[in-house]
């Protein structure tokens, strides 16, 4: 394996791993954007309380996920 290929690796593994967490981030930024600017029209304020909720929610998951979770092994029992 050349050192090329070994880094062209490693830096997609990164990236792998990372990609989830952007886009729970982005999703939830989206989300809790648009549930505000619902929540400023009287008529869709309850679906904008849910939606920013939600956005909300998605956004700080994203910036707490467990990235190396998958990797590592489950404790037996």
């Amino acid at each position: 394996m050349t050192l090329l290929s070994r880094s062209v690796r490693q830096v997609a593994d990164l990236v792998g791993r990372m990609l989830p967490r952007l886009a729970a981030l982005i999703i939830g930024f989206i989300m809790t954007a648009l549930g505000l600017g619902m929540m400023v029209t009287i008529v869709m304020l309850p679906a904008g309380v849910v939606i920013a909720v939600l956005g909300i929610l998605i956004f700080v998951g994203g910036l707490f996920a467990d990235v190396d979770r998958a990797e590592r092994p489950s404790k037996p029992g």
